[in-house]
């Protein structure tokens, strides 16, 4: 696949680049900012682009904001942004609109190069990706008032590995179960997070059950 790097580290950057060329993936662009990275977006047309949310010159919320830029533009182009730490609000923000072909992965996953490769695959292939820490974290700060402390235990697992991207039959063979399983511990999210009703089928179901996760 051809890739787009937005990173201010000059090691984690040229790192990625050597890595993902290892891979026999093509790095067509490798930026320090993320200024230009809309721009480099439209010239080079990749199959992803990978940005960190922090970046010159203010760190705050440069990066996604090209994230998002290029989501709302380009959205057959897959997107994986990174972040040293959990910012629950950013994670919403990225898949509020559309949540395919795109990740939001801790920086510290990056160092697990098989999980961040296939990271890459699955938005490639035009599925989500979000952190398993920030799945767990978001789990923790579940509160007793909260629709999501209606779920019991292999519910909550069953939405866990579904806000990270798994599909049904993924799932299956994570947690050990039968897809039948799932599929029943699935509608019970459902039900309780009140989206087996009006429009709310198939995969929109899906994505907005996840949307309820993290905004919980």
């Amino acid at each position: 696949m051809r890739l787009i790097l937005a990173e201010d580290s000059a090691l984690l950057r040229e790192g990625l680049v050597r890595l993902l060329a290892d891979e026999g993936h093509e790095v067509v662009a490798a930026l320090g900012d993320a200024t230009t990275l809309p721009e480099q977006v439209d010239k080079h047309r990749p199959d992803i682009v990978v940005a960190d949310i922090r970046m010159p010159p203010t760190h705050t919320v440069e990066g996604l904001r090209a994230a998002l830029e290029i989501r709302e533009r380009r959205p057959e182009i897959g997107v994986l942004v990174l972040s040293q730490h959990i910012e629950r609000t950013y994670a919403v923000q990225l898949l509020a609109s559309n949540a395919e072909r795109v990740g939001y992965l801790l920086k510290d996953r990056v160092a697990q190069v098989e999980e961040f490769l296939a990271a890459l695959e699955r938005i490639h292939s035009g599925g989500a990706v979000i952190d398993p820490e920030v799945v767990r974290q978001l789990l923790i700060r579940t509160t007793h008032g909260d629709p999501l402390a209606r779920l019991t235990p292999r519910e909550r697992s069953v939405l866990e590995a579904l806000a990270q991207g798994y599909t049904n039959t993924a799932i299956a063979q994570e947690l050990h179960i039968s897809v039948s399983a799932v599929e029943k511990n699935l509608n019970a999210v459902f039900d309780k997070l009140d989206l087996s009703h009006g429009n709310t089928t198939g995969y929109n179901r899906r994505i907005l059950a996840v949307l309820r996760y993290l905004q919980s």
